[in-house]
């Protein structure tokens, strides 16, 4: 029986888009529970004043869209750093894949973009949303962690010696070198 009344209900979904394009109307697009979930997370963002959001594909496509931090204190003060953000269907089920798109002398995120933000891994839940996943990301940038590094060399540097940690955040802002590798100005 319930069987039956399953198939009415997807026979009477599909007479009913083709109704829609039968008439001009716009075809009919099912959004995925991830894309609903998402746009209920962007319509509640509070993002600090220091965050921005796009959509380089255009607001048709949600399930893509970039982030631009800018840190109002601490090392990375003054830099503009870019993460794309690239979010599943089956979100939030399963954590947005987060890249930094800005090269950065960074311990938790490394040359490639890759970022070690706990709540992108092991403890992702549903019940986390994308307002949490930029708030955490700008933490990064206030509150750096040696102890969970991607950028080995760089949460070395940090734990031993916070100064030149300091002076090579600075020098990679500006553009240049931090012992083999070139970083654009960002700042």
């Amino acid at each position: 029986m319930l069987g039956a009344m399953i198939r009415l209900f997807k026979v009477k979904e599909k007479q009913r888009e083709l109704a829609e394009n039968a008439n001009g109307g716009v075809p009919f697009k099912k959004h995925t529970a991830g894309e609903l979930r998402l746009h209920k997370d962007i319509s509640e963002l509070n993002l600090p004043s220091s965050c921005t959001m796009t959509f380089p594909n255009g607001k048709d496509n949600l399930m893509n869209f970039e982030v631009s931090i800018r840190p109002d204190e601490g090392y990375y003060l003054g830099g503009t750093f870019l993460f794309s953000f690239q979010v599943s269907p089956i979100y939030p089920h399963e954590a947005p894949k987060v890249k930094c798109k800005t090269k950065v002398y960074h311990p938790n995120i490394d040359l490639e973009g890759n970022v070690c933000l706990n709540i992108l891994r092991e403890d992702w839940k549903p019940v986390l949303n994308i307002n949490t996943i930029i708030y955490g990301l700008y933490h990064l940038f206030t509150e750096p962690n040696w102890e969970d590094p991607l950028n080995h060399d760089a949460a070395a540097v940090l734990r031993d010696n916070p100064k030149m940690f300091e002076s090579n955040v600075r020098r990679a802002l500006s553009g240049g070198y931090v012992g083999q590798t070139f970083f654009q100005r960002c700042i």
